[in-house]
């Protein structure tokens, strides 16, 4: 087959990221509304429980082979990352019994959301292209970044949610979190109960969707920017004269350039998610 036939009946450039932006899920069809409790993304939970498994097994590594004379590599990057995550739950978190589980809920968090970003690492095809070679079939879809999935995201910042409401009620008692509900944050005037409940429904609502909707867009867009470039390298098929070493040049050197810089997103917004966790904890061991 020539190059240009195989061009031409390859999938267009709208056809492929349409197709590497659909799950692998339950139903054997996109979803197609924004809550669909029908629908579960089957790649999502095993990516997510692998990366899960992973950051187990690697933590419990560690921790079997420590030692109190000069840490090796490994060791060094998990004490850091330790000493970080007490320093930010110790001048967020003031209760000293309730840091004995935030503490390494945020850990959790940071290492768990961390190594899930960091599927976006892989080459774009590749796990895609295994998938459907063990499968048989040719267009079946999966997506590997659990983060860059809004049901996934969403999953988590709902967990916080639950944390925060366990803690307004272990700290404040559930009465005192009653009346806070009703009497927070304009005063106890019967009058303002109303309009005091409806601001801590809309507060709770916001932190929750906004924690869950910050992960998710980042992860996003940084999933379609290295579908892009992908498109670049696939481009060069087609390119004829200089325009193919030119666009394989280009893909090679954005390709570089997004996975040094994706780095950094990677790691920032692991680190971002879980210090939004401690201070959504931290505010619901406060009184207004």
């Amino acid at each position: 087959m020539s190059t240009e036939a195989a061009a031409a009946n390859g999938p267009t450039a709208g056809e492929y990221i349409v197709h590497h932006l659909t799950h692998l899920n339950s139903t054997g069809h996109a979803q197609t509304s924004v809550i669909d409790f029908s629908v579960i993304n089957l790649d999502t939970l095993i990516f997510s429980i692998a990366m899960g498994v992973l950051g187990l097994f690697v933590m419990w590594r560690v921790a079997a082979s420590v030692t109190s004379g000069v840490p090796g590599r490994m060791q060094a990057a998990v004490e850091i990352v330790l000493e970080m995550v007490s320093n930010q739950a110790k001048g967020i978190i003031h209760h000293e019994e309730s840091r004995k589980f935030v503490a390494p809920l945020a850990l959790t968090v940071f290492i768990w959301i961390f190594l899930m970003n960091s599927m976006d690492f892989l080459p774009v095809d590749l796990l895609p292209m295994l998938w459907q070679t063990a499968s048989g079939d040719h267009h079946a879809y999966l997506r590997v970044v659990p983060t860059a999935d809004l049901n996934g995201t969403l999953g988590m910042s709902i967990g916080v949610l639950l944390v925060c409401l366990y803690y307004n009620v272990k700290i404040k008692g559930l009465g005192g979190w009653v009346h806070e509900l009703f009497t927070a944050p304009f005063g106890s005037h019967p009058v303002l109960y109303p309009v005091n409940f409806l601001m801590q429904m809309i507060e709770f609502l916001a932190k929750t969707v906004s924690h869950g909707m910050r992960l998710f867009g980042n992860m996003y867009a940084g999933e379609l920017v290295f579908m892009l470039i992908a498109l670049m390298g696939g481009a060069m098929v087609a390119g004829s004269g200089m325009t193919g070493p030119l666009l394989w040049i280009g893909h090679v050197i954005a390709g570089s350039i997004w996975a040094i810089f994706h780095i950094l997103i990677v790691a920032l917004q692991a680190f971002i998610f879980m210090m939004l966790t401690l201070v959504y904890i931290g505010q619901a061991h406060e009184s207004h």
